[in-house]
């Protein structure tokens, strides 16, 4: 019997159910300190929890899929881990600081890019980035250098001058991209790239984001499955704000599963249909 952890749990029923790893209760070897630290995150609206107990860590040069259906959590979790929320229990890491206690800290190490994420519409995306870049504290020279940088980086010269509110999704996302990266930060965390975007826009995306995790630390999360295996070495799943898996792809599609099917099995889908088949059938 192999001695590596099971990412499943059995539950009472005897159902397989897929077990939330690297949580605070279980040792971990010493090793190198990890970039997003997620420690027991729980965000309470009353009786409604939308993340409930989340515990993993991601270390650097991973990039990580944040999976799960609409209204699992995912959103919410990723605005604790970036200090956008404050944590009704738990506490959220970036590169070792508290996002509560020590945000201006952590945030000097984070890129955040959330989904529909706000640009002034009026102002053109060298004017945006001047003036997150003088928000951040860059100094002049070197706010100019990384305005260049992140202009070719993101393939924004043909549209520099135009108003942000006037340009494509595609060339939105790409402005909101050039600002998350404009600071150089250690740990990227990103809320659907490539959402709404045409098929040669999410291949430009998913080109960067792989160029970028050779040297980053990136959390993103999606639902389109081609990207999983695309750019990611390990996925996290949530479900009803709780962490269901933290595992490589390679477990995902264990057992010659396809990506499709695991999502609908750790969302309750396949059970769900299961139930109806045999409704039908009973009814039959």
């Amino acid at each position: 019997m192999s001695d590596k952890p099971s990412t499943f749990l059995s539950t009472p029923g005897g159902e397989e159910k897929p077990k939330a790893m690297g949580t605070a209760s279980e040792p971990k070897p010493e090793g190198p300190p990890p970039m997003i630290e997620a420690i027991g995150l729980s965000k309470f609206y009353g009786s409604f929890a939308a993340s409930r107990d989340v515990s993993f860590k991601v270390f650097r040069g991973e990039v990580v899929a944040f999976m799960g259906p609409n209204g699992a959590g995912k959103s919410t979790t990723m605005k604790l881990l970036t200090g956008y929320l404050s944590p009704s229990e738990g506490i959220a890491k970036i590169a070792g600081y508290n996002m509560t206690t020590e945000r201006i800290e952590g945030s000097a190490h984070l890129g955040y890019l959330p989904e529909n994420g706000p640009l002034y519409p009026d102002m053109n995306p060298r004017a945006l980035l001047e003036f997150f870049g003088t928000a951040r504290g860059m100094n002049r020279e070197k706010l100019e250098e990384r305005i260049e940088a992140v202009i070719d980086m993101c393939d924004l010269r043909a549209v520099i001058g135009k108003p942000t509110g006037k340009l494509s999704k595609g060339y939105r996302q790409r402005v909101g991209m050039a600002q998350t990266l404009l600071h150089e930060p250690d740990v990227l965390i990103m809320d659907e790239p490539t959402g709404g975007l045409d098929p040669n826009q999410i291949a430009e995306v998913r080109r960067m984001i792989t160029n970028l995790g050779r040297d980053h630390t990136i959390l993103l999360s999606t639902h389109i499955m081609q990207e999983v295996g695309a750019m990611c070495s390990r996925a996290l799943f949530i479900n009803e704000g709780r962490l269901v898996f933290d595992g490589s792809i390679d477990e995902l599609t264990a057992g010659g599963r396809t990506l499709d099917e695991t999502f609908h099995r750790f969302s309750g889908m396949d059970k769900e249909q299961r139930k109806q088949e045999q409704l039908a059938s009973s009814g039959a």
